[in-house]
């Protein structure tokens, strides 16, 4: 059980943190949106195959669910990421996707009954956005390979995550894992195979100047990250708490760095890890905090 356990945490940490190499080889001589959508779909369909072996079809309301959940976290969030993962480098993407956290407390506290985020959370929040602001503050001054373009995208992807993870929150609990897992990476595979399509990525493909590195790269987005990283993330939620299962935000962009820096030659300046190093302070203040007001809840509601 504990070695099952290490197996898994090893597996979401490294896998998962290895994937933002892996997009940016992928997506070096093939289309981002429409390999997203293959890998998504091509995942989604062995998941649905999977749960269906195992007796656990989706129903309507899984679908329903699927898609606005696939729309906001694999069009949206990986989409955006494989798009500008073109102009920015792996490692320092998975730094300013790892704003998800500080963004989805923003995004409850304006939904209509959200929560006003207390003083602690707010510290949080402000460290988060000024290491958003001096990483990306430090390509504006012509010293960093951070492009605007490509930061501007990447925010707008930890936008949609960020929604979508709100959303998914709050939806209707899928019947099973692997079925609302598989609902939503078809659904999001597809439209993102929809919209690659309606921004010409079609007309502008060329399969004679793939290369064997991007295929690979894409071969292991679809065997280690989607189906591996998912199937021991999941593991974890089964047999962890939540709060240790999703420590994954803080080692993820520290395994991306790196690989990135040793495997893809990737430039790290002393900023880049101040900047890390910021917003992963104010995550973990706001992650803290959070599970703080859940135990004391909880506690109350015991009490009660």
């Amino acid at each position: 059980m504990r070695a099952r356990l290490l197996a898994a945490f090893a597996a979401v940490y490294l896998v998962w943190g290895s994937t933002y190499l892996a997009i940016r080889f992928a997506v070096e001589t093939l289309p981002p949106l429409l390999m997203a959508g293959a890998r998504f779909t091509t995942a989604g369909l062995i998941l649905l195959l999977w749960a269906r072996a195992r007796g656990q079809s989706p129903t309507r309301a899984d679908w329903r669910t699927g898609f606005v959940s696939g729309v906001l976290l694999l069009v949206g969030g990986n989409g955006g990421v494989a798009w500008a993962e073109q102009r920015v480098p792996s490692g320092i993407t998975a730094v300013l996707v790892a704003i998800v956290p500080v963004l989805m407390v923003l995004l409850d506290w304006l939904r209509p009954g959200g929560r006003r985020p207390h003083a602690l959370v707010v510290v949080g929040l402000a460290l988060g956005l000024a290491g958003f602001g001096l990483l990306v503050g430090e390509g504006g001054a012509g010293n960093s390979s951070v492009n605007l373009t490509g930061a501007l995208v990447l925010a707008f992807a930890s936008l949609s995550w960020a929604a979508g993870s709100l959303y998914t929150k709050h939806a209707p609990r899928a019947s099973s894992g692997l079925g609302g897992a598989a609902t939503q990476m078809i659904c999001g595979g597809l439209s993102l195979a929809v919209v690659g399509s309606l921004a010409g990525e079609i007309a502008t493909f060329d399969p004679a100047h793939v290369s064997t590195r991007s295929l690979l790269g894409m071969l292991y987005l679809i065997t280690f990250g989607s189906l591996v990283g998912f199937t021991a993330y999941v593991y974890l939620l089964n047999h962890t708490t939540a709060a240790k299962a999703s420590t994954y935000a803080y080692v993820n962009p520290v395994v991306a760095v790196f690989l990135g820096w040793v495997i893809g030659h990737e430039s790290v300046t002393l900023r880049t890890l101040a900047a890390a190093a910021i917003i992963l302070s104010g995550v973990a203040i706001i992650t803290i905090a959070r599970d703080r007001d859940v135990s004391i809840e909880s506690e109350a509601r015991a009490a009660a």
